[in-house]
C-alpha cells in the first residue's frame, strides 16, 4: 500500500500531530530539539564543528525513543523526512508560544 502523498506542509502538519499524542512522545521531542539548539549554539561560540555529529543523534535518538516505546508508531520521519523535520521545529516552536503565552498571562 502506497502511503499518502501530501502536496503542501500545511495538509501534512495535522497528520504529523495525529502521530504525536502521547505527552511523553512530545515531551522527548522537546528535550531533544532543545538539546540540538544548545549543541548548535555551543559550537557556533567554541568552533568544534565536530560536536554537530551529535545533531542526528540526538534529534533522531530522543524522537525515536518517544515514537517506539512511547507512542508505539513508526515515525513520520521514514515516510515524510523533510516534512516530518519541519513538523519537529514547528511543534518546538508552538510548545515554547504555549509556555511563553501562560507566562504573561
Amino acid at each position: 500500500m502506497q502511503p499518502k502523498r501530501y502536496s503542501s506542509f500545511a495538509e501534512f502538519y495535522p497528520f504529523y500531530l495525529s502521530q504525536h499524542q502521547d505527552p511523553v512522545c512530545r515531551r522527548l521531542h522537546y528535550i531533544g530539539s532543545s538539546i540540538i539548539l544548545v549543541i548548535v549554539v555551543n559550537t557556533l561560540i567554541n568552533q568544534h564543528w565536530w560536536q554537530l555529529l551529535w545533531v542526528p543523534v540526538v534529534g533522531y535518538g530522543f524522537a525515536w525513543l518517544g515514537h517506539f516505546m512511547f507512542e508505539k508508531n513508526r515515525p513520520a520521519t521514514f515516510t515524510y523526512p523533510l516534512y516530518s523535520l519541519w513538523g519537529d521545529w514547528v511543534m518546538f516552536g508552538q510548545m515554547l508560544m504555549r509556555l511563553w503565552r501562560k507566562k504573561i498571562r
